[in-house]
């Protein structure tokens, strides 16, 4: 089943050095965890802040949806986070 991403809204888990979103199948909600290093694959000109991962993200939004749904297809019942990492782009 195809995952949508109606909401717009990420943000960034400092401890871990990732940016988490959230994708919808159906009423499930799905977490959703970038890893810095693979959006540094994506955009090798960001900085090392906050801000620029953030920006990395908005930038590659469509890659890394296209990225999590395939991991959300190929995912076990009852998965409800996946961690993105850059050998997955």
């Amino acid at each position: 089943m195809k995952i949508h991403f109606p909401n717009p809204s990420r943000s960034y888990d400092e401890c871990k050095s990732r940016v988490m979103f959230w994708g919808y199948d159906s009423a499930i909600e799905i977490s959703f965890y970038v890893e810095v290093d693979a959006l540094k694959q994506l955009c090798p000109e960001m900085g090392d802040v906050e801000k620029s991962y953030l920006r990395a993200f908005d930038d590659s939004r469509e890659k890394i949806h296209e990225v999590a749904d395939k991991l959300y297809s190929r995912g076990s019942q009852g998965d409800y986070a996946f961690v993105l990492a850059a050998k997955d782009f």
